[in-house]
Order: structure tokens, then sequence, then C-alpha cells
């Protein structure tokens, strides 16, 4: 039985969820509590040094970080229409990934934890900047593309629609992005999509 350590509160650790539902995939919720400190119990330490959600254990396979889960589930589960195995097309999905990894987390995701946690180190007015930059980037790309790369929802959309669609509790509005807005509308058709808080 898979087991998905997780937060209902996180964005990472949602993507996972919805990869595992995507794939009709049954798995076991455990959950960490992140106000109570959980994620630096010594017992979850064991499981992942760094503190971080998610973690997914499958049989004797133990695994950290969204990302990495994402390709995983995909290879593992899922078949080459989530990440194709040729260089060419694995690339553009990975670039994807990298930015869910850089530019998402620099701008949308440390809004949110500005304004959803009161993470005392983020520099709003920084986060903010970024997050406008990222989200006309990604609204003239989908002008033309139903999906970020390959014509075909890939895990570069997962990895990078749960920030994204949450973005306003950061108080980033999505109201001028018509395109980015269809496109969450469209993952949110996908057979197997599950919400989560904020993203109903």
């Amino acid at each position: 039985m898979i087991k998905l350590y997780n937060h209902e509160l996180s964005g990472n650790g949602y993507k996972v969820q919805l990869m595992l539902s995507l794939l009709g995939l049954e798995y076991e919720l455990v959950r960490i509590d992140l106000m109570k400190g959980e994620h630096r119990s010594p017992e979850f330490l064991q499981l992942n040094p760094f503190g971080q959600i998610p973690v997914l254990q499958d049989g004797d396979i133990l695994l950290q970080d969204a990302q990495a889960i994402l390709v995983y589930l995909a290879r593992r589960y899922g078949n080459e229409d989530w990440l194709p195995l040729d260089a060419e097309p694995m690339s553009r999905v990975m670039r994807w990934l990298s930015t869910a990894t850089g530019e998402i987390r620099q701008g949308v995701e440390s809004g949110r934890l500005d304004h959803l946690f009161n993470v005392q180190s983020i520099n709003i007015e920084t986060a903010t900047n970024k997050s406008n930059f990222l989200l006309k980037m990604f609204e003239q790309h989908l002008a033309e593309n139903n999906w970020l790369t390959l014509e075909r929802p890939t895990i570069a959309d997962v990895a990078c629609f749960p920030y994204i669609a949450l973005a306003p509790d950061g108080k980033i509005y999505l109201e001028a992005y018509t395109n980015v807005r269809a496109w969450i509308e469209r993952i949110k058709q996908l057979l197997g999509f599950v919400g989560m808080g904020g993203i109903g």
C-alpha cells in the first residue's frame, strides 16, 4: 500500500494527491501536523531529513520532494502520456518542473506562505512582483496552448497547477488572466481530479 505523508494545506502535497487520483491509485494518507511542528519530529526526520512534506512510501521505496514523486508515479504507474521517455519531449516536461520549484515557488507560493502562514522571511513585494511576471508569462503561453507542453496534460501541468490555482490565497488574483483560468478549469475536468481547500 502506498503511504502519503502530507498536510491538507500543502500545495506540494496536494499535487501528489492529485497525481495519485489521476492515476486511480489507492493510498493511505498520513497527516503531518505542520502547525504543531510534527515535520520536525525525530520520527518524521527519519523519513525526510529536510523536514518537508510530502513524503511518499511505496513498499520499500521512500521518496521525498513533490516533483521527484510525480516523476516516480508517472513512470511506475502511468504511461508515456504523463512523462514521455524520448529526450526532447521529456526535456520540455522537465522545464516546467523546474518552473514549479523556481519561479512558482519564488512568486505565488511565497505569497501564499506570507499571507496564509505568516512566514516572516518572505519579502512580499518581491513575491508579488515575481507572481505578476509569472502569471503574464503563463497567460501568453496558454493563449496558444491548452496545456503547458506536448498538447496534452502531463506532470508538467500537475506540478504547476496547485500554486497557480491557489494564488488568491496570497492576494494574487486571477481575474485578469483569462487563459490561466481556462487552463485551471481544464485540469478540473480531468478524469480523477480531486480538489483541496481553495481549489474546488
